[in-house]
Protein backbone atom coordinates (compact mmCIF):
# COMPACT_ATOMS: atom_id res chain seq x y z
CA UNK A 1 0.00 0.00 0.00
CA UNK A 2 1.33 3.90 -0.67
CA UNK A 3 2.73 5.12 2.09
CA UNK A 4 1.14 7.85 4.35
CA UNK A 5 1.95 11.49 4.11
CA UNK A 6 0.51 14.05 5.68
CA UNK A 7 -3.36 14.41 6.73
CA UNK A 8 -6.36 13.08 5.32
CA UNK A 9 -7.69 16.68 4.77
CA UNK A 10 -4.07 17.86 2.84
CA UNK A 11 -4.25 14.20 0.49
CA UNK A 12 -8.26 15.28 -0.39
CA UNK A 13 -7.32 19.02 -0.84
CA UNK A 14 -4.23 17.24 -3.42
CA UNK A 15 -6.85 15.69 -5.20
CA UNK A 16 -9.21 17.76 -5.29
CA UNK A 17 -6.91 20.07 -7.35
CA UNK A 18 -5.41 17.44 -9.11
CA UNK A 19 -9.03 17.32 -10.32
CA UNK A 20 -9.02 20.89 -11.01
CA UNK A 21 -12.12 21.40 -8.62
CA UNK A 22 -13.15 24.71 -6.59
CA UNK A 23 -13.84 23.68 -2.85
CA UNK A 24 -17.18 25.03 -4.47
CA UNK A 25 -17.66 22.49 -7.21
CA UNK A 26 -16.30 19.24 -4.59
CA UNK A 27 -18.98 20.51 -2.44
CA UNK A 28 -21.49 20.57 -4.59
CA UNK A 29 -20.81 17.50 -5.88
CA UNK A 30 -20.44 15.97 -2.71
CA UNK A 31 -23.55 17.66 -1.62
CA UNK A 32 -22.04 19.07 1.45
CA UNK A 33 -21.18 22.41 2.26
CA UNK A 34 -18.37 24.12 1.23
CA UNK A 35 -17.79 24.93 5.07
CA UNK A 36 -17.44 21.71 6.08
CA UNK A 37 -15.01 20.92 3.26
CA UNK A 38 -13.25 23.64 4.45
CA UNK A 39 -12.73 22.65 7.94
CA UNK A 40 -11.97 19.09 6.93
CA UNK A 41 -8.98 20.30 4.50
CA UNK A 42 -7.75 22.24 7.25
CA UNK A 43 -7.61 19.64 9.79
CA UNK A 44 -9.88 21.67 11.85
CA UNK A 45 -12.80 18.73 11.43
CA UNK A 46 -12.21 14.93 11.37
CA UNK A 47 -14.06 13.24 8.14
CA UNK A 48 -16.22 10.31 9.46
CA UNK A 49 -15.16 6.69 7.38
CA UNK A 50 -18.07 6.89 5.21
CA UNK A 51 -17.09 10.68 4.50
CA UNK A 52 -13.94 9.92 3.72
CA UNK A 53 -14.94 6.92 1.13
CA UNK A 54 -18.11 9.81 0.14
CA UNK A 55 -15.72 12.22 -1.05
CA UNK A 56 -12.91 9.78 -2.25
CA UNK A 57 -16.04 8.71 -4.30
CA UNK A 58 -16.59 12.04 -5.88
CA UNK A 59 -12.95 12.91 -6.54
CA UNK A 60 -12.64 9.02 -8.50
CA UNK A 61 -9.70 8.42 -6.34
CA UNK A 62 -8.47 5.33 -7.03
CA UNK A 63 -8.79 2.32 -4.65
CA UNK A 64 -5.48 1.74 -3.55
CA UNK A 65 -5.43 5.33 -2.63
CA UNK A 66 -8.92 5.46 -0.81
CA UNK A 67 -7.21 2.94 1.51
CA UNK A 68 -4.22 5.83 2.23
CA UNK A 69 -7.01 7.89 2.90
CA UNK A 70 -8.85 6.06 5.17
CA UNK A 71 -5.16 5.04 7.08
CA UNK A 72 -4.44 8.73 7.32
CA UNK A 73 -7.81 9.83 9.07
CA UNK A 74 -7.37 6.94 11.44
CA UNK A 75 -9.39 3.92 10.08
CA UNK A 76 -8.65 0.31 8.40
CA UNK A 77 -8.85 0.05 5.11
CA UNK A 78 -11.41 -1.12 3.76
CA UNK A 79 -10.25 -2.46 0.23
CA UNK A 80 -8.63 -6.08 -0.03
CA UNK A 81 -5.38 -6.42 -2.40
CA UNK A 82 -5.24 -10.03 -3.52
CA UNK A 83 -3.20 -11.79 -6.44
CA UNK A 84 -5.32 -12.48 -9.31
CA UNK A 85 -4.54 -16.17 -9.35
CA UNK A 86 -6.49 -15.79 -5.44
CA UNK A 87 -9.20 -14.03 -7.21
CA UNK A 88 -11.17 -17.65 -8.37
CA UNK A 89 -13.95 -16.58 -11.04
CA UNK A 90 -12.09 -12.94 -11.55
CA UNK A 91 -8.44 -15.24 -12.78
CA UNK A 92 -10.88 -17.55 -14.74
CA UNK A 93 -12.63 -15.12 -16.78
CA UNK A 94 -9.31 -13.45 -17.71
CA UNK A 95 -7.55 -16.55 -18.56
CA UNK A 96 -10.47 -17.11 -20.92
CA UNK A 97 -10.42 -13.76 -22.85
CA UNK A 98 -6.90 -14.44 -23.71
CA UNK A 99 -7.19 -17.57 -24.59
CA UNK A 100 -10.66 -16.80 -26.42
CA UNK A 101 -9.31 -14.20 -28.55
CA UNK A 102 -6.85 -16.30 -29.95
CA UNK A 103 -5.35 -16.58 -32.67
CA UNK A 104 -5.33 -12.69 -32.43
CA UNK A 105 -2.69 -10.93 -30.08
CA UNK A 106 -4.09 -10.22 -25.92
CA UNK A 107 -2.43 -9.77 -22.73
CA UNK A 108 -3.38 -8.44 -19.02
CA UNK A 109 -1.26 -5.52 -17.73
CA UNK A 110 -1.26 -4.13 -14.06
CA UNK A 111 -1.11 -0.13 -13.08
CA UNK A 112 2.17 0.21 -14.37
CA UNK A 113 1.91 -1.33 -17.82
CA UNK A 114 3.86 -4.65 -16.39
CA UNK A 115 2.69 -7.84 -17.87
CA UNK A 116 0.03 -10.36 -16.22
CA UNK A 117 -0.40 -12.86 -18.64
CA UNK A 118 -0.57 -12.82 -22.18
CA UNK A 119 -1.80 -15.54 -25.03
CA UNK A 120 0.08 -17.47 -26.96
CA UNK A 121 -0.31 -14.82 -30.27
CA UNK A 122 1.80 -12.42 -28.51
CA UNK A 123 4.25 -14.15 -29.75
CA UNK A 124 4.15 -12.68 -33.27
CA UNK A 125 4.95 -9.27 -31.78
CA UNK A 126 8.05 -10.50 -30.23
CA UNK A 127 10.06 -11.58 -33.22
CA UNK A 128 14.03 -10.31 -32.77
CA UNK A 129 13.18 -8.66 -29.38
CA UNK A 130 16.38 -8.36 -27.26
CA UNK A 131 16.19 -10.62 -24.46
CA UNK A 132 16.90 -8.40 -21.84
CA UNK A 133 13.48 -6.81 -22.36
CA UNK A 134 11.57 -10.31 -21.69
CA UNK A 135 13.34 -10.95 -18.61
CA UNK A 136 9.71 -10.70 -15.89
CA UNK A 137 8.90 -8.08 -15.07
CA UNK A 138 8.05 -7.24 -18.51
CA UNK A 139 7.20 -3.71 -18.85
CA UNK A 140 4.83 -3.87 -22.33
CA UNK A 141 5.08 0.10 -23.13
CA UNK A 142 9.51 -0.33 -22.64
CA UNK A 143 8.47 -3.34 -24.68
CA UNK A 144 6.86 -1.29 -27.56
CA UNK A 145 8.87 1.66 -27.22
CA UNK A 146 12.75 0.13 -26.53
CA UNK A 147 15.14 0.75 -29.47
CA UNK A 148 16.00 -2.94 -28.90
CA UNK A 149 12.54 -3.98 -28.41
CA UNK A 150 9.37 -3.44 -31.36
CA UNK A 151 10.13 0.03 -32.20
CA UNK A 152 12.06 -0.80 -35.42
CA UNK A 153 9.89 -3.18 -36.70
CA UNK A 154 6.84 -1.07 -36.05
CA UNK A 155 6.33 0.67 -39.92
CA UNK A 156 4.61 4.05 -38.38
CA UNK A 157 6.89 4.40 -35.76
CA UNK A 158 5.68 8.02 -34.54
CA UNK A 159 2.21 8.24 -35.35
CA UNK A 160 2.04 4.80 -32.73
CA UNK A 161 4.52 6.74 -30.28
CA UNK A 162 2.41 9.22 -30.14
CA UNK A 163 -0.79 7.23 -29.10
CA UNK A 164 0.91 4.71 -26.92
CA UNK A 165 2.26 8.18 -24.64
CA UNK A 166 -1.04 9.18 -24.49
CA UNK A 167 -2.57 6.74 -22.01
CA UNK A 168 0.50 7.10 -19.37
CA UNK A 169 -0.08 10.97 -19.75
CA UNK A 170 -3.56 10.88 -18.14
CA UNK A 171 -2.59 7.99 -15.72
CA UNK A 172 -0.27 10.25 -14.89
CA UNK A 173 -2.25 13.22 -14.45
CA UNK A 174 -5.21 11.17 -12.99
CA UNK A 175 -2.79 9.25 -10.19
CA UNK A 176 0.12 11.23 -9.30
CA UNK A 177 2.03 8.29 -9.51
CA UNK A 178 5.63 8.04 -9.33
CA UNK A 179 6.33 4.84 -10.66
CA UNK A 180 4.27 5.25 -13.44
CA UNK A 181 5.96 9.40 -13.80
CA UNK A 182 9.54 7.72 -13.75
CA UNK A 183 8.22 5.17 -16.53
CA UNK A 184 6.99 8.03 -18.77
CA UNK A 185 10.23 9.96 -18.93
CA UNK A 186 12.27 7.23 -19.69
CA UNK A 187 9.92 6.87 -22.64
CA UNK A 188 10.04 9.71 -23.53
CA UNK A 189 13.74 10.12 -23.79
CA UNK A 190 14.04 7.02 -26.25
CA UNK A 191 15.36 8.26 -29.35
CA UNK A 192 12.41 8.40 -32.46
CA UNK A 193 14.17 7.39 -35.46
CA UNK A 194 13.36 8.72 -38.86
CA UNK A 195 11.88 6.20 -41.02
CA UNK A 196 12.38 6.63 -44.87
CA UNK A 197 11.13 4.49 -47.48
CA UNK A 198 7.67 4.60 -49.41
CA UNK A 199 4.46 6.62 -48.79
CA UNK A 200 2.15 5.25 -46.30
CA UNK A 201 -0.21 2.61 -47.53
CA UNK A 202 -3.85 3.75 -48.30
CA UNK A 203 -6.21 3.34 -44.86
CA UNK A 204 -8.31 1.00 -44.59
CA UNK A 205 -11.90 1.37 -44.60
CA UNK A 206 -12.19 -0.80 -41.52
CA UNK A 207 -8.97 1.72 -39.96
CA UNK A 208 -11.41 2.94 -37.35
CA UNK A 209 -8.30 3.63 -34.78
CA UNK A 210 -4.82 4.77 -34.74
CA UNK A 211 -3.12 1.18 -36.51
CA UNK A 212 -0.08 -1.04 -35.27
CA UNK A 213 1.45 -1.63 -37.97
CA UNK A 214 4.18 -4.16 -37.27
CA UNK A 215 6.83 -5.51 -39.95
CA UNK A 216 6.98 -9.32 -39.51
CA UNK A 217 8.49 -12.45 -41.83
CA UNK A 218 5.33 -13.09 -42.49
CA UNK A 219 4.02 -9.55 -43.89
CA UNK A 220 3.27 -6.59 -42.18
CA UNK A 221 0.10 -6.76 -39.40
CA UNK A 222 -1.94 -4.10 -39.23
CA UNK A 223 -3.63 -4.23 -35.91
CA UNK A 224 -6.13 -2.06 -33.39
CA UNK A 225 -6.48 -2.12 -29.81
CA UNK A 226 -9.23 -2.29 -27.41
CA UNK A 227 -8.81 -2.14 -23.64
CA UNK A 228 -11.15 -3.92 -20.91
CA UNK A 229 -11.43 -3.29 -17.60
CA UNK A 230 -13.42 -4.36 -14.39
CA UNK A 231 -16.57 -2.97 -13.79
CA UNK A 232 -16.91 -1.58 -10.74
CA UNK A 233 -14.12 -3.54 -8.57
CA UNK A 234 -13.78 -3.55 -5.16
CA UNK A 235 -10.45 -5.03 -4.88
CA UNK A 236 -7.24 -3.19 -5.79
CA UNK A 237 -5.70 -5.27 -7.83
CA UNK A 238 -8.55 -5.37 -10.13
CA UNK A 239 -9.47 -2.10 -10.13
CA UNK A 240 -5.80 -1.94 -11.51
CA UNK A 241 -5.90 -4.89 -14.49
CA UNK A 242 -6.41 -3.94 -17.40
CA UNK A 243 -6.87 -6.63 -20.76
CA UNK A 244 -5.30 -5.30 -24.35
CA UNK A 245 -6.92 -6.90 -27.20
CA UNK A 246 -5.77 -6.49 -30.68
CA UNK A 247 -7.72 -7.20 -33.55
CA UNK A 248 -6.78 -7.19 -37.49
CA UNK A 249 -7.80 -3.87 -39.24
CA UNK A 250 -7.86 -5.97 -43.07
CA UNK A 251 -8.17 -9.81 -43.95
CA UNK A 252 -4.52 -10.15 -45.23
CA UNK A 253 -3.34 -9.46 -41.17
CA UNK A 254 -6.34 -11.91 -40.44
CA UNK A 255 -5.23 -14.57 -42.72
CA UNK A 256 -1.53 -14.26 -41.28
CA UNK A 257 -2.40 -14.35 -37.63
CA UNK A 258 -4.44 -17.09 -38.59
CA UNK A 259 -1.83 -19.95 -40.21
CA UNK A 260 0.42 -19.15 -37.67
CA UNK A 261 -1.66 -20.10 -35.08
CA UNK A 262 -2.30 -23.24 -37.27
CA UNK A 263 1.66 -23.50 -37.84
CA UNK A 264 1.88 -23.32 -33.94
CA UNK A 265 -0.40 -26.37 -33.35
CA UNK A 266 1.05 -28.40 -35.28
CA UNK A 267 4.59 -27.61 -34.32
CA UNK A 268 5.87 -26.40 -37.06
CA UNK A 269 6.99 -23.13 -35.43
CA UNK A 270 9.54 -23.30 -33.04
CA UNK A 271 9.31 -21.80 -29.85
CA UNK A 272 11.05 -18.74 -29.72
CA UNK A 273 13.04 -17.82 -26.71
CA UNK A 274 10.21 -15.15 -25.90
CA UNK A 275 7.67 -17.39 -25.47
CA UNK A 276 10.08 -19.81 -23.15
CA UNK A 277 10.69 -15.98 -21.25
CA UNK A 278 7.08 -14.65 -21.11
CA UNK A 279 5.06 -15.90 -18.23
CA UNK A 280 1.85 -17.96 -19.52
CA UNK A 281 -0.18 -17.69 -16.07
CA UNK A 282 -1.42 -15.71 -13.72
CA UNK A 283 0.47 -17.60 -10.61
CA UNK A 284 2.41 -14.86 -9.81
CA UNK A 285 1.06 -11.50 -8.14
CA UNK A 286 0.16 -8.65 -9.43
Amino acid sequence: MTQVKGTVGEMLRQWRVRRRLSQLDLAGEADISSRYLSFVETGRSVPSWGMVLHLAESLAVPLRERNVLLSAAGYAPIFPEQALSDLGAARQAVEAILKGHEPYPALAINRHWSLVAANHAVDTLLVEVAPRLLVPPVNVLRLSLHPEGIAPRIENLAQWRAHLLAEPRQQVEFTADPVLLALLEELQSYPVPRQPGPSPAPRSQLEIAVPLRLVTPQGILSLISTTTVFGTPVDVTLSELALECFFPVDEATARILRRLAVMSACGVQAQSEAARLRPRSLAAPV
